[in-house]
């Protein structure tokens, strides 16, 4: 068994139309023998079903805070001591600026708040939602205390815009994760 074996990355989905690179994602960090947890907001229920997230990690995907867990544990705690890496892809607006503002009012943002793991953020909106002044500052604000970005690039976006704001390439963001992993 490889090293990579034990090494358990915690994947972030938010509401985003790029919801479903998610799977592409956890498929490779499968295929890279990664136990890959994932956690969604709630809104990203929207977009992409815990079933399918489900079928390829091969563990339960959280996504409501308060549900009983299986065994007794404190569900963000435990997954948060349990990450080698966070990895939010994708992660919209709302996301980077609840984290920028101190703000735990789902899964995800309270296991990033409770863990010691790199978080690897990968955005995903709007040309003119990345560019605000406020995302840029709360994307600044996260990159001064240790949180990592990969992307956005310019691409082809859900509102029909070609430009900034399409998520990252799927390899940079593996070469991004597998980097801080070692």
């Amino acid at each position: 068994m490889s090293r990579a074996a034990a090494k358990t990355v915690i994947v972030g989905v938010t509401a985003s139309i790029a919801a479903y690179k998610a799977c592409e994602i956890i498929g490779r960090l499968k295929k890279a023998a990664f136990d890959v947890h994932v956690l969604m907001t709630e809104e990203a229920l929207a977009f992409i079903t815990p079933l399918t997230l489900e079928t390829l990690s091969q563990n339960k995907v959280v996504y409501d805070m308060f549900e009983l867990p299986e065994k007794r544990e404190i569900i963000h705690t435990s997954l948060a001591d349990k990450a080698d890496l966070v990895l939010i892809a994708p992660a919209t607006a709302n996301m980077i600026g609840k984290l920028a503002g101190g703000i735990c009012d789902d899964i995800l943002s309270c296991v990033i708040y409770a863990t010691d793991a790199p978080v690897l953020i990968a955005p995903a909106m709007n040309e003119k939602m990345y560019r605000h002044p406020v995302t840029r500052e709360n994307i600044a604000k996260l990159e001064k205390i240790g949180y990592h970005f990969v992307g956005p690039v310019k691409g082809r976006l859900a509102c029909g815009h070609e430009d900034i704001g399409h998520i990252a390439a799927l390899d940079d963001i593996m070469r991004q994760a597998q980097r801080l992993l070692k």
